[in-house]
């Protein structure tokens, strides 16, 4: 007879359950990040197309968009934060130093380009996806919340950079406050905006079955 009211029964300490593992271990994150470069670099260059049926059959609409955005947001789901991190710092390296791999080429001169704040947003946006991801065990709202405050991450830096090249270069940038700014905001945030919700819509799925499938 257990007289102690302190002491807990070995049955009940048996079944404890394991403590929840807030982030990919670190071979893990490595490999995330070095996946979540390939993908960010390939998918750069493949459109989002939604297939759809018609009296001539099955058809297929471009979103005017790429699966980039959801090549970062999938990294941050997967490998946690830093490999989220990881990736994009080594994607924005070769594409400023190295290699054309920016949807319009790569070079300093992108820095002067109104969607390289965008791109710049890549790696806030994929910390904070991979953190909010591993906060909780991987359900489909989890991983949808995570997702989406990434994206909105990289919005706002798109929208601050864009801002500030118009205030301070606007003859190197050729963007004008408040003349052209308006404009570019609809045509790289607002009009994408609802196709990139819907790769979103993918990136969870896919990341919810391999977070499963894992077993973290």
């Amino acid at each position: 007879m257990n007289t102690n009211p302190n002491r807990q029964p070995k049955s009940r300490r048996g079944q404890e359950s394991p403590p929840r593992r807030t982030s990919a271990s670190v071979p893990n994150e490595l490999i995330w990040a070095l996946i979540g470069l390939l993908l960010t670099i390939f998918s750069t260059f493949v459109p989002v197309s939604l297939a759809s049926w018609s009296a001539a059959g099955l058809s297929s609409q471009k979103l005017g968009i790429t699966y980039q955005i959801g090549a970062v947001l999938l990294t941050g789901c997967l490998g946690g934060k830093n490999a989220g991190l990881l990736a994009q710092v080594a994607y924005i390296f070769l594409g400023l130093t190295w290699l054309p791999v920016f949807a319009q080429g790569g070079g300093m001169g992108y820095l002067k380009e109104a969607s390289f704040g965008y791109i710049l947003g890549f790696m806030p946006g994929a910390w904070l996806c991979g953190w909010l991801a591993f906060r909780w065990r991987a359900k489909i709202e989890t991983l949808a919340l995570s997702a989406f405050a990434g994206l909105l991450v990289i919005h706002l830096c798109g929208l601050l950079y864009m801002l500030g090249l118009s205030i301070f270069q606007p003859q190197a940038s050729q963007i004008t406050f408040p003349d052209s700014l308006p404009t570019l905001f609809m045509n790289y945030s607002v009009w994408p905006f609802l196709g990139q919700l819907v790769v979103i819509c993918v990136v969870v799925i896919i990341a919810f079955f391999f977070r499963k499938l894992l077993f973290y």
